[in-house]
C-alpha cells in the first residue's frame, strides 16, 4: 500500500504540474532528474503498437495481477518466507500502479500536449481516452553517464552514449527490485527440496522387517 500511494502520489503530482517533457533537476544534480513523458506500453518506455497492442498489454496487466493476488494469498496460508512475500507484493504494488494508469487516467484526465501545457483532473469536457486506453506517466530520469563515443570506434564514433536511459516511475522501481530481489536473496523458493517425512521413513523399514518375520515363521520345507 505505501508503494502504491508514493506511486500514485508523484503521477498525479507530475501530471497536474508539469508540461510534457518539462525536467527539474533533483536537487540541482546533473545525473537526476524528474523528466515528465508518458507512453502506452510496458516498464521503462517500452511500448507495443497500435491500440489493439494496448488492449492486450492492458488486460494481460489485469490477468497478471489476479495470478499474484492467488498466489501471495496461497503462500501466505502455507506460511512462506517472509522476504519470499515482500518481493512478491512489491512485484504486485508495481503492476497494480501501471494498471491504474492505463484503465482509469484517461478518463479522469485531461490530455498533456506536447506543445506545452498542464493537464487537469476532472476535465469538463471529458478526459483524453476511454477505459483501459490510458498512458502511464513515467517521470525518473537517471542518466548517470552522458558522453560520447570516441571518434577512433568504428560505426559508433561520435554518437552520443547514456547510461541509464530510460525514464520510469515507483511502480516500475518497485517490480524491478522486487524480481532482482527475489532472484538474488530468495533463490531457495525456485529449488525447495522435497522433505521425506518421518512416517516415510518408517513405513519404508517397516516393509522389509515385516517380509523377514514371515519367511523366519515359514516351515523349512516350504
Amino acid at each position: 500500500m505505501l508503494v502504491l500511494i508514493l506511486d500514485q502520489a508523484s503521477k498525479i503530482w507530475v501530471k497536474t504540474n508539469m508540461y510534457y517533457g518539462e525536467q527539474i533537476s533533483i536537487f540541482g544534480a546533473s545525473w537526476g532528474f524528474i523528466h515528465f513523458v508518458e507512453n502506452n506500453g510496458m516498464a521503462f518506455g517500452i511500448s507495443l503498437g497500435g491500440k489493439f497492442g494496448k488492449l492486450v498489454l492492458s488486460i494481460f496487466r489485469i490477468g497478471a495481477v489476479g495470478f499474484l493476488i492467488y498466489f501471495i494469498r496461497k503462500m501466505i496460508t502455507e506460511k512462506q518466507n517472509l522476504g519470499v512475500l515482500i518481493c512478491f507484493a512489491l512485484i504486485l504494488a508495481g503492476a497494480i500502479g501501471n494498471i491504474i494508469d492505463s484503465a482509469f487516467y484517461g478518463i479522469i484526465f485531461s490530455d498533456s500536449p506536447y506543445h506545452g501545457g498542464i493537464a487537469t483532473m476532472f476535465p469538463e469536457g471529458g478526459g483524453y481516452a476511454s477505459f483501459l486506453y490510458g498512458k502511464v506517466v513515467d517521470m525518473l530520469y537517471f542518466p548517470l553517464i552522458d558522453t560520447h563515443w570516441p571518434d577512433w570506434i568504428p560505426f559508433f564514433g561520435g554518437d552520443r552514449f547514456q547510461f541509464f536511459k530510460p525514464v520510469f516511475n515507483v511502480a516500475d522501481s518497485s517490480i524491478s527490485v522486487g524480481i532482482v530481489s527475489l532472484l538474488l536473496f530468495q533463490r531457495k523458493f525456485f529449488a525447495q527440496p522435497t522433505e521425506v517425512s518421518s512416517e516415510q521413513v518408517e513405513a519404508s523399514v517397516e516393509v522389509p522387517t515385516s517380509l523377514e518375520s514371515q519367511d523366519e515363521s515359514e516351515p523349512a520345507g516350504q
